[in-house]
């Protein structure tokens, strides 16, 4: 029966947890560990370039070194075990070629020396127990020579004779610090490239895991067309892939909650535009039905009722015509055309024209304007608009304050505003009133749209409305208070 894995264990299998526990365990291990695979890598590398350097010599052990030479010398006296003269003589003069600092020779049954003919050596013909005492003292203690002496067969009792083979110690001692010196630097060597590997392994891990964090980043800060970042490709189920699928699944939520919106803002627009134009008409009947009401003997209750009413369906008629004008402007289907202006002059303008109803209401206007002309660039037709809907919000709610005034600021960074003000309730009190609402968002919409500045300070004693040119910093419309 086949057991299934859990997928909790599947993905800390290959999740960066998992990864990061294996780095932190092989950390932990790297001493007990690395040493003696350090040690096992040395004996291969060591028993490779020996056999390949003297493949006549036992393969653990390297020439000129006391135990690798007395280790040789009996192993080849062992080896002549039955040999005659001639054979033993054959053997040493090959030995002599292998090992051209070792002095060797050796004594046959009948007591004669033979030596190679590379021999160094100065011996009698005989060797009897005098020379041997001799030689003991005169090369172990004098010269201070290494000497190695074993019986042909290396067994004293078959009566072959023996072979001696002797060397100078401070050869030995050299080539033993030279081996020596090389042995440490093979060792070290392995435990340097082992450590280099773990931290090639440690560094490539986060290498890798910073560039796909770097690349995660980059894809949520690069918006495609639609003003989203584009889904990435997640091709690991570890932390960052889940973050990835993660990511891609906000940007799918996302992506469906633009195109509802966009769908519900088309459907709003339409909606709007298609109610401003259908309430014009009945507006349009109500309006007149309200003017032939002038014209019939009414009380004067009645003729108070219906200037009323007829206030009313003015200002309904305004809101209607904000709806219309926002609707277009923000559906794109009026284009603004820029051009430089006289500001001033356009103000004048259109203070002109409701000064009458100014008037008419009560309102005691204060205007205050330099000769000199102010040139801005904007759109002057709807520059008028927002000089309209500031004058009708004043009208409709700053009416207690009977006041309006007109003129000119320079701030401490020398930016020369055009202030708008009034003593009203403030627009707070007013933001009962919705056309207050549709009035503002439409000059906002168009302060930026031409790059036009407008700080709104409004308390209960007032209003104070101050607009900069385009070129005094960020557009748009910031109210305080």
């Amino acid at each position: 029966m086949r057991t299934k894995t859990k997928p909790s264990q599947s993905r800390f299998r290959g999740s960066l947890l998992s990864r990061y526990l294996l780095i932190i365990l092989s950390a932990t291990l790297f001493i007990p560990v690395v040493i003696p695979a350090s040690m096992i890598a040395y004996q291969v590398i060591q028993k490779m370039m020996l056999s390949n350097t003297y493949p006549q010599v036992d393969k653990k052990d390297s020439p000129y070194r006391t135990y690798s030479l007395e280790k040789m010398w009996h192993k080849e006296a062992e080896q002549l075990k039955g040999s005659t003269s001639e054979q033993v003589d054959q053997k040493l003069s090959d030995l002599s070629k292998i090992y051209p600092r070792v002095d060797m020779f050796w004594v046959d049954v009948d007591s004669r020396v033979r030596q190679p003919a590379t021999s160094r050596l100065e011996l009698p013909q005989t060797w009897g127990a005098a020379d041997a005492v001799s030689y003991l003292k005169r090369y172990r203690e004098a010269t201070q020579q290494f000497s190695v002496i074993a019986f042909i067969g290396d067994n004293e009792k078959l009566n072959q004779g023996f072979m001696v083979m002797q060397v100078s110690r401070k050869a030995l001692d050299e080539n033993d610090n030279d081996i020596s010196a090389r042995d440490w630097l093979i060792f070290y060597g392995i435990m340097l490239l082992i450590f280099i590997l773990f931290i090639a392994a440690s560094w490539m891990f986060f290498v890798k895991m910073r560039r796909r964090l770097l690349h995660l980043q980059s894809a949520m800060t690069v918006e495609a067309g639609s003003g989203l970042p584009d889904p990435i490709v997640v091709k690991k189920t570890d932390e960052i892939g889940q973050l990835e699928e993660a990511f891609n699944g906000m940007v799918r939520q996302l992506s469906s909650s633009l195109k509802r919106e966009r769908e519900e803002e088309e459907l709003r627009k339409r909606l709007v535009a298609n109610l401003s134009h259908d309430l014009r008409t009945p507006l349009t009947v109500v309006r007149s039905h309200v003017y032939s009401l002038q014209k019939e003997q009414l009380s004067d209750k009645g003729r108070e009722l219906l200037k009323l009413t007829e206030t009313k369906l003015g200002d309904l008629s305004g809101l209607i015509d904000n709806l219309l004008s926002y609707n277009l402007l923000t559906s794109g289907k009026y284009t603004l055309h820029p051009e430089r202006s006289d500001v001033l002059r356009i103000v004048r303008e259109s203070a002109a024209a409701w000064y009458p109803l100014w008037e008419k209401e009560g309102f005691e206007v204060d205007i205050e304007l330099p000769e000199e002309p102010m040139f801005w660039t904007l759109d002057a037709q709807w520059f008028r608009r927002i000089l309209d809907n500031i004058f009708q919000n004043a009208v409709r709610h700053a009416h207690s304050g009977q006041y309006i005034g007109i003129h000119t600021h320079m701030d401490e960074n020398g930016r020369t505003a055009l202030v708008i003000s009034d003593k009203g309730k403030g627009v707070k009190a007013a933001s009962s009133d919705k056309g207050a609402g549709i009035g503002l968002a439409i000059v906002g919409f168009l302060a930026r749209e031409m790059g036009l500045h407008i700080d709104m300070n409004s308390t209960t004693s007032g209003t104070n409305i101050f607009i900069y040119s385009a070129d005094s910093g960020e557009s748009g419309l910031k109210l305080n208070g």
